[in-house]
């Protein structure tokens, strides 16, 4: 008998699933999911009677510490979890002013492809259900001792390429009777999938919508993200317009400066004609180094030169703070190095 999973339930589907039991019952067992509990034997409020039914019937997804690294330059804290089938993936725990903020994957690898981007060399496995989201946020504040302030759908994966189950897990994660997380505290970030920006803009969440832009023009952009062969960037600042005007939220732009690619003075004017006109701000992010791959990070006085003009035409900008460089905290590396040391184990074993 295949088991269902609990934790991805809503408070009112696992009250009918419960029709049965005492009304409170329900609201007993999604307040223990929502504490992180690993397994039923730990709903300790609950009869030992129906803890073995609820064994036999569901099960609880589970983010364990399969390795952890803590910088040594400030409180970044990179994790690669393992899920319940086995499968991996990164997030990481960033410590800022107004408190901690975790960064999580929406998929098992990515289908997006992104030239500069280490998770989407390593392919796709699969989506990660709402549990598996809610999971990394849990496993990372009982790591740290202290509850999440922020949370970033920025880790591995394309979040508005699992749309429901995405929105499964917001509904969850801002749940007053589990974390209770406002939707001002979370930011989701996507390459540009346009219909479902619009769907988003619909709903009027108030996140924060980050969009990885991270170049002026077609030409640019279609070389280093694959998806602006499907919604050019006309399309793509449309809906990011839509979605300003009916969420009154303001976009950030997420731009990566990539040395002799983007970070020209031609380039920040003509990002900033385009960007003329919508409430936003952007981010830049000078490139992280990935195997195999030929871009650069722009020199300090390029990329401040970059800076100064996109603010001297008027654009909110800012550089983005590196936080955890010498762990490897951009996601995907760890993981992808992960894999190469597994495999070489392997090898030698084989030898």
């Amino acid at each position: 008998m295949n088991r269902t999973d609990l934790k991805s339930m809503t408070l009112s589907e696992i009250q009918a699933a419960f029709s049965g039991q005492p009304a409170f019952r329900a609201l007993q067992v999604y307040r223990w999911l929502h504490k992180g509990v690993s397994s039923f034997d730990e709903m300790t409020d609950l009869p030992k009677s129906f803890r073995d039914r609820l064994a036999a019937e569901y099960y609880i997804a589970t983010a364990r510490i399969e390795r952890k690294y803590c910088s040594k330059l400030d409180d970044t804290v990179k994790y690669l979890f393992r899920f319940n089938d086995g499968e991996m993936v990164e997030s990481v725990l960033m410590s800022y002013h107004h408190g901690r903020t975790v960064c999580i994957s929406t998929q098992a690898g990515c289908k997006m492809n992104c030239a500069f981007c280490a998770t989407g060399k390593s392919g796709f496995s699969r989506n990660l259900t709402a549990s598996e989201m809610l999971s990394q946020v849990q496993a990372a504040q009982l790591d740290a001792g202290e509850r999440i302030s922020n949370i970033v759908l920025m880790g591995m994966g394309e979040p508005l390429d699992n749309y429901e189950a995405v929105l499964r897990f917001l509904d969850l994660v801002s749940s007053k009777e589990g974390m209770n997380l406002g939707m001002r505290h979370i930011s989701l970030s996507t390459c540009g999938v346009v219909d479902k920006i619009y769907d988003l803009a619909n709903r009027k969440y108030q996140l924060t919508l980050s969009v990885s832009l991270h170049a002026p023009n077609d030409r640019i952009r279609s070389q280093l993200m694959p998806v602006n062969r499907k919604w050019n960037l006309e399309e793509l600042l449309r809906a990011c317009r839509y979605y300003a005007e009916m969420t009154g939220r303001r976009i950030s732009f997420e731009y990566t400066v990539i040395d002799g690619v983007n970070d020209s003075a031609e380039c920040a004017a003509e990002l900033a004609c385009r960007l003329r006109g919508i409430l936003c701000h952007v981010n830049l992010i000078p490139v992280n180094h990935v195997s195999g791959s030929a871009f650069h990070k722009s020199s300090q006085e390029r990329l401040h030169a970059f800076e100064s003009a996109l603010s001297n035409h008027g654009v909110n900008v800012t550089v983005r703070r590196t936080l955890g460089a010498d762990i490897e905290a951009s996601c995907g590396q760890l993981k992808r190095r992960h894999e190469e040391e597994v495999a070489n184990v392997e090898d030698f074993q084989q030898k």
